[in-house]
């Protein structure tokens, strides 16, 4: 299952400097929606190695309005506690995610 991620705990959550994938939705949203089984498969599948979660932007504002987030969905990849500019925007596949988080892990 995917972590779910906050304007409280999402800061200190990408300080610890593991690697972050973070799922910018909401529940309006029909392509954030189609993901959703997407993001909870990665979730379990690098337990561990990656925390992946989901941001909602309508319960929560504060780091979505940081992030400049525009558009849903998107994804942020974050590492050593920075951001890195691995950004996937708009539905995706499951095999374009996991590439793109074996690419954040290769870094």
């Amino acid at each position: 299952m995917a972590f779910t991620f906050t304007d409280e705990n999402v800061n200190d959550i990408i300080a610890s400097g593991k690697p972050v994938v973070i799922d910018f939705w909401a529940t309006w949203c029909g392509p954030c929606q189609a993901m959703a089984p997407a993001i909870d498969e990665l979730a379990a599948e690098y337990d561990g190695r990656v925390i992946v979660g989901k941001y909602n932007c309508d319960d929560e504002t504060e780091f979505c309005s940081e992030q400049s987030i525009r558009s849903l969905p998107t994804l942020l990849f974050f590492k050593d506690g920075q951001k890195t500019d691995i950004r996937l925007v708009g539905g995706q596949k499951v095999d374009a995610i996991r590439a793109k988080i074996d690419e954040l892990l290769a870094r």
